[in-house]
């Protein structure tokens, strides 16, 4: 295990931190939704509306059939009248015609009142639908809100940094709460581990393997060996929450080891590996 693997570097290294390109994405994509629900909710509106129209519309068409049954209620009326003086009906025969008359004005009387019924019911489950897209457009903003705000507070917690391989490393978690934060982001597959220097052969972490060499607590730092594509690389004194960074075969983005804890003869931290490697890294010197 004395060979070592090349490292690349991408420029100059620089103190200053980066912020990560997936997120500022995170947050296009964050306030495309925004818009897209914004646009959902004004369409809904536009089609309530039109709906409400609509049902107005019919309303005022109803209300006129209405109209119009009452006047040809009242000719026939007039009609039936005029008929029965011509033809010299007796009293109870025009009693019997009236009755009749009544019983179809009583009977038009009631058709009205059920129309009206099913107007108000119309209108009614138009209003109330109104509402609950109002409602589900509130509960959507809440819901933006919520998940920026929660965009807001991951950014916080985690920190971007150099490697020491001098590559813009992504977002550093720093004790084992942060390490879920980061499996939550799902923008790379992490490992968490736990090394003793007791173990000295090989121990499996993700797709790789690592053995603890030695820690100085005192010092914060550490030495430990990576074996990758069949080759040994051995990271010397290396700093607690120091991005340990290293290429493996046909990758486009390095691999990352974070130490973030140690003690007498045991270290904790975290493998992080790209989700998809599809590029080499570049030719370096080696000696990182």
């Amino acid at each position: 295990m004395s060979s070592t693997l090349s490292s690349p570097h991408n420029g100059p290294s620089s103190d200053t931190t980066a912020l990560p390109r997936w997120v500022s994405i995170l947050f296009v994509i964050a306030f495309a939704l925004v818009a897209g629900l914004l646009y959902a909710a004004f369409a809904q509106r536009q089609a309530l509306r039109q709906s409400q129209d609509d049902a107005e519309k019919k309303t005022q068409a109803l209300a006129a059939e209405v109209d119009k049954t009452n006047a040809r209620v009242a000719d026939l009326k007039g009609q039936l009248e005029v008929t029965s003086q011509k033809l010299g009906l007796t009293q109870d025969e025009l009693a019997r015609a009236r009755g009749l008359a009544q019983d179809i004005r009583k009977n038009q009387q009631q058709s009205d009142a059920q129309l009206r019924e099913q107007i108000g019911a119309v209108q009614t489950d138009t209003t109330t639908k109104f509402g609950q897209v109002e409602t589900q457009i509130n509960g959507a903003q809440s819901d933006i809100s919520a998940t920026k705000a929660d965009l807001e507070a991951t950014k916080g917690k985690l920190q971007s940094t150099i490697g020491d391989l001098g590559v813009q490393s992504g977002l550093i978690a720093r004790n084992h709460d942060e390490v879920e934060e980061l499996k939550r982001l799902g923008e790379r597959d992490i490992f968490e581990f736990t090394l003793t220097t007791k173990t000295k052969s090989p121990q499996h972490v993700g797709p790789i393997q690592m053995t603890l060499r030695r820690v100085d607590p005192k010092r914060n730092t550490y030495t430990l060996t990576v074996i990758a594509d069949d080759k040994s690389i051995e990271k010397k004194d290396k700093t607690v929450e120091e991005p340990v960074q290293f290429y493996v075969h046909g990758a486009r983005a390095p691999d990352e080891i974070v130490v973030f804890d140690i003690s007498k003869g045991q270290a904790k931290g975290y493998l992080s590996t790209p989700k998809s490697d599809t590029e080499a890294p570049p030719s370096t010197p080696s000696g990182q």
